[in-house]
Protein backbone atom coordinates (compact mmCIF):
# COMPACT_ATOMS: atom_id res chain seq x y z
CA UNK A 1 0.00 0.00 0.00
CA UNK A 2 2.43 2.74 1.03
CA UNK A 3 4.11 2.03 -2.50
CA UNK A 4 0.39 2.49 -4.67
CA UNK A 5 1.14 6.97 -4.68
CA UNK A 6 4.34 6.61 -6.05
CA UNK A 7 3.55 3.92 -8.65
CA UNK A 8 0.64 5.58 -9.48
CA UNK A 9 2.61 8.93 -10.06
CA UNK A 10 4.65 6.65 -12.78
CA UNK A 11 2.54 4.91 -14.19
CA UNK A 12 0.46 8.35 -15.28
CA UNK A 13 3.70 9.77 -16.12
CA UNK A 14 4.88 6.99 -18.78
CA UNK A 15 0.86 7.09 -19.95
CA UNK A 16 1.78 10.93 -20.45
CA UNK A 17 5.25 10.27 -22.04
CA UNK A 18 3.25 7.75 -24.26
CA UNK A 19 0.55 10.31 -25.30
CA UNK A 20 3.66 12.61 -26.03
CA UNK A 21 5.25 10.10 -28.42
CA UNK A 22 1.83 9.89 -30.32
CA UNK A 23 1.36 13.61 -30.48
CA UNK A 24 4.56 13.81 -32.14
CA UNK A 25 4.67 10.10 -34.31
CA UNK A 26 1.04 10.36 -35.19
CA UNK A 27 1.01 13.25 -37.49
CA UNK A 28 3.42 12.69 -39.09
CA UNK A 29 2.56 8.64 -39.94
CA UNK A 30 -0.52 8.94 -40.17
CA UNK A 31 -3.15 6.52 -38.87
CA UNK A 32 -1.52 4.11 -41.23
CA UNK A 33 -0.71 0.27 -40.72
CA UNK A 34 2.54 1.47 -41.24
CA UNK A 35 2.70 3.64 -38.45
CA UNK A 36 1.59 0.87 -36.23
CA UNK A 37 4.74 -1.28 -37.79
CA UNK A 38 7.33 1.02 -36.64
CA UNK A 39 9.89 1.49 -34.45
CA UNK A 40 8.44 4.22 -32.38
CA UNK A 41 4.71 2.80 -32.25
CA UNK A 42 6.78 -0.35 -30.27
CA UNK A 43 8.35 1.72 -27.94
CA UNK A 44 5.31 3.57 -27.29
CA UNK A 45 3.60 0.12 -26.71
CA UNK A 46 6.35 -1.13 -24.46
CA UNK A 47 5.78 2.07 -22.36
CA UNK A 48 2.03 1.74 -22.04
CA UNK A 49 2.20 -1.67 -20.97
CA UNK A 50 4.59 -0.94 -18.24
CA UNK A 51 2.17 1.71 -17.44
CA UNK A 52 -0.59 -0.23 -17.12
CA UNK A 53 0.60 -2.68 -15.29
CA UNK A 54 1.36 -0.26 -12.78
CA UNK A 55 -2.02 0.77 -12.70
CA UNK A 56 -3.18 -2.80 -12.50
CA UNK A 57 -1.18 -2.95 -9.17
CA UNK A 58 -2.67 0.80 -7.74
CA UNK A 59 -6.28 -1.04 -8.54
CA UNK A 60 -5.62 -3.79 -6.46
CA UNK A 61 -4.25 -1.95 -3.23
CA UNK A 62 -6.67 0.99 -3.18
CA UNK A 63 -10.53 1.33 -3.47
CA UNK A 64 -11.85 2.24 -6.88
CA UNK A 65 -13.57 5.40 -6.03
CA UNK A 66 -10.39 6.40 -4.76
CA UNK A 67 -7.97 5.09 -7.07
CA UNK A 68 -10.04 6.33 -10.24
CA UNK A 69 -10.11 9.81 -8.78
CA UNK A 70 -6.35 10.02 -8.30
CA UNK A 71 -5.49 8.91 -11.44
CA UNK A 72 -7.73 11.34 -13.26
CA UNK A 73 -6.44 13.85 -11.20
CA UNK A 74 -2.68 13.03 -11.86
CA UNK A 75 -3.42 12.71 -15.30
CA UNK A 76 -4.63 16.22 -15.75
CA UNK A 77 -2.15 17.76 -13.66
CA UNK A 78 1.07 15.62 -15.70
CA UNK A 79 -0.22 16.74 -18.87
CA UNK A 80 -0.67 20.07 -18.70
CA UNK A 81 2.67 20.44 -17.10
CA UNK A 82 4.15 18.22 -19.55
CA UNK A 83 1.99 20.51 -22.09
CA UNK A 84 3.52 23.37 -20.99
CA UNK A 85 7.29 22.08 -20.25
CA UNK A 86 7.40 20.08 -23.66
CA UNK A 87 4.86 21.38 -26.31
CA UNK A 88 5.12 24.99 -24.92
CA UNK A 89 1.19 25.29 -24.86
CA UNK A 90 0.25 28.08 -23.19
CA UNK A 91 -3.84 27.73 -21.79
CA UNK A 92 -5.82 30.24 -20.70
CA UNK A 93 -6.19 31.45 -16.84
CA UNK A 94 -9.41 29.47 -16.27
CA UNK A 95 -7.62 26.30 -17.43
CA UNK A 96 -4.79 26.60 -15.35
CA UNK A 97 -7.13 27.30 -12.19
CA UNK A 98 -8.98 23.75 -13.30
CA UNK A 99 -5.86 22.39 -13.05
CA UNK A 100 -4.90 24.02 -9.69
CA UNK A 101 -8.32 22.67 -8.36
CA UNK A 102 -7.84 19.52 -10.34
CA UNK A 103 -4.23 19.26 -8.01
CA UNK A 104 -5.96 20.07 -4.95
CA UNK A 105 -8.66 17.17 -5.59
CA UNK A 106 -5.54 15.17 -6.03
CA UNK A 107 -3.86 16.14 -2.66
CA UNK A 108 -7.19 15.39 -0.78
CA UNK A 109 -7.57 12.44 -2.44
CA UNK A 110 -3.92 11.28 -1.75
CA UNK A 111 -4.07 12.48 2.12
CA UNK A 112 -7.35 11.29 2.65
Amino acid sequence: MKWALPILIASQLLFSTGDLMARAFMPRHGFTAAAFLSAWFWIYFLIRTVAMLGQLYVFSVVQLGKTSALFGACSIVLSNVLGFLVLGEVLTLPAYLGMVLALLAFLVMALA
